[in-house]
């Protein structure tokens, strides 16, 4: 826009741009993709089971108890039952509270079981529960 001083005698024409409106409209739609960018990129999935699960590193500190199909639980290669599991557990957790458990059960056994021995884990205080997986091309029908 062409602004002319009155206190100037000369009828020279301001021949500059004001920057200002150009300043705000930029900041005004920089503002608008700030606030709209995150809420597109969060949304909600729901087919998260297709992923492969990549193998975990080893822990030889790692306990692995396992959960075969009649719902009998295996610490190591000893069979236990509930409560000597859960006197194994609160054991592990006084020595360690940050022991990792992990549990192998077998496809077939019921939730019921497997639940059971998170909630014992969980009940003793050790709170890093891992599940043991075969890869899917390794899976046996």
């Amino acid at each position: 826009m062409a602004f002319k001083n009155g206190l100037q005698s000369s009828d020279d024409i301001l021949s500059e741009i004001n920057m200002t409106p150009l300043v705000d409209v930029m900041l005004v739609l920089l503002i608008i993709f700030m606030l709209t960018v995150p809420v597109l990129t969060h949304s909600i999935r729901v087919d998260l089971p297709r992923a492969s699960a990549t193998q975990a590193a080893e822990n030889a500190h790692a306990i692995t108890l396992s959960v075969d199909r009649s719902g009998t639980v295996f610490w190591g290669q000893a069979a236990l039952d509930r409560a000597a599991l859960a006197q194994r557990l609160a054991a592990l957790a006084r020595a360690n509270p940050q022991a990792e458990v992990r549990i192998r059960g077998d496809r077939r056994v019921e939730y019921q079981h497997v639940l059971a021995v998170m909630a014992l884990a969980q009940k003793s205080g050790l709170s890093q529960l891992s599940f043991i997986t075969e890869p899917v091309g390794n899976a046996q029908p």
